[in-house]
């Protein structure tokens, strides 16, 4: 009876197993030939389910012949291969030793691991080799970064996010001043996000992307209840698209020194508010108190410092010490610049560059003269100066962003003109009233939004 039973047992034990291996071989082969499809429509789906496990196995099965390929492998001493000779009776010697390694964890189009140096290792060592590990991992491209010292962190792109970036569906207002703008390498959003990094500086030549990414600022902020204020010394040919929701516009430089002292003033009338309430920037005043977030939009900045008389002259030291004194105030009162430009460069008079200093975000697509990228970018990081210098014509849209905490490669979500412009006409209403500003500029329909209060807005 006993073996009876333990027969029975071994026997439901093996066909237990027998149907557990089946199904586990049906949903591989499933997952194997609905894989085109789930990638096309459930690409992160299609990456968890079977690119990382695919990834993950290269990168084990090719760590230590890649590491001592790359030269980033340490040779045992010499004593341990004589004395591994001798007792080990002609055994092979010890391995060289390799950088340690961390978790493999999966990312929404990659993965990423942190990796620890061995001695003598910096983490130009890795960056330097980081083509071969795309190369042996199969993936689009690996990017290497210091985590903390004596510890790099690998992040690796399956795919390239920035081929044909989606325009999110856009949910409600967002948080006040942040804005999904488009896609960064890594495969995440790319958010400009005012509150964290205030005055931006955009540059880019004809036809890279620069004027798709100011509307899709522009489409983002517009359903937000805040100022939008634009200064295009060209005949206002790029910001009049947005004139139902702009609250003031100038469209030559006479007009603009004139909005922007009027900008001054208000920053200054802010400031003097704050002092009063005892507080250090408008998020501290009460809610009835607390002034609308102005963005000020400046196009082709070179137009307000190219001089050609004397009275010429005067305007852009006026205009140029007026915007420098908008980025040093202007954070802590809710006054934000976003400066772009065709060519920026040292050679437009000393103002520039002291204004460059002030704008802390930086974005670089293809530029028409190496000065103006060293302009953007030169400052914050070489391999960002390096990196833009390396866009391509075809890659319209492409640029790389910088801050002092870092840079990305990305790419903006192609918003056409007619989109903004349908945008700008549909949140007219939001466009506050700014008496300051009445009479500076041209004055676009405008209707009363006194004050706003950003933490009643949904995130």
């Amino acid at each position: 009876m006993i073996l009876s039973a333990t027969a029975s047992a071994d026997s439901a034990g093996t066909g237990w197993s027998g149907w557990v291996l089946v199904v586990a071989a049906a949903l591989v082969s499933g997952l194997l030939i609905a894989g085109p499809a789930l990638r096309r429509r459930w690409p992160v789906a299609w990456w968890v389910c079977l690119g990382f496990p695919a990834a993950w196995l290269r990168v084990v099965r090719t760590w230590r012949p890649l590491m001592a390929g790359c030269g980033l492998a340490l040779s045992r001493k010499a004593a341990l291969t004589v004395v591994s000779g001798l007792v080990g009776n002609g055994a092979p010697p010890p391995q060289p030793r390799v950088p340690r390694r961390g978790l493999i964890r999966p990312t929404a189009g990659g993965f990423c691991l942190l990796v620890r140096l061995l001695p003598g290792q910096v983490p130009d060592d890795f960056a330097k080799v980081a083509p071969a590990m795309a190369h042996n991992w199969e993936v689009h491209a690996v990017r290497v970064s210091e985590s903390r010292p004596g510890v790099v962190r690998i992040v690796a792109s399956a795919s390239d996010p920035l081929k044909e970036p989606r325009l999110p569906r856009q949910r409600g207002t967002g948080q006040m001043l942040r804005v999904v703008v488009g896609v960064l390498e890594t495969g995440t959003r790319w958010v400009m996000d005012l509150r964290q990094i205030p005055h931006w500086l955009i540059v880019g030549a004809t036809r890279s992307g620069k004027s798709t990414l100011i509307n899709a600022l522009v489409a983002g902020l517009a359903r937000q209840p805040v100022a939008l204020v634009g200064i295009d010394c060209e005949g206002g040919m790029e910001l009049s698209l947005y004139r139902p929701r702009l609250s003031a516009l100038a469209t030559n430089r006479a007009q603009a020194v004139k909005l922007l002292g009027s900008l001054v003033d208000l920053t200054l009338d802010r400031m003097t508010l704050c002092r009063e309430a005892r507080v250090r920037n408008v998020w501290g005043l009460p809610e009835k108190k607390r002034p609308v977030p102005i963005v000020v939009i400046v196009d082709e900045l070179a137009e307000l410092f190219l001089v050609a008389s004397r009275s010429e002259k005067e305007e852009a030291q006026a205009a140029g010490t007026a915007l420098i004194r908008l980025a040093q105030l202007g954070a802590a009162l809710g006054v934000f610049l976003v400066v772009a430009g065709q060519r920026v460069g040292s050679d437009l008079g000393p103002g520039v560059t002291a204004l460059r200093a002030q704008l802390g975000g930086r974005v670089c697509h293809r530029v028409a003269d190496p000065g103006t990228a060293e302009m953007a970018l030169g400052d914050l990081n070489p391999d960002a100066l390096h990196a833009a210098q390396s866009i391509s014509p075809e890659a319209a849209g492409t640029a790389v962003l910088a801050s002092a905490d870092g840079w990305d490669r990305a790419r903006s979500y192609l918003v056409s003109e007619e989109e903004a412009e349908r945008v700008a006409e549909e949140y007219a209403d939001l466009t506050p009233y700014l008496p300051e500003l009445v009479g500076a500029g041209e004055e676009p329909s405008v209707v009363r939004l006194d004050r706003i209060d950003p933490n009643d807005l949904d995130d």
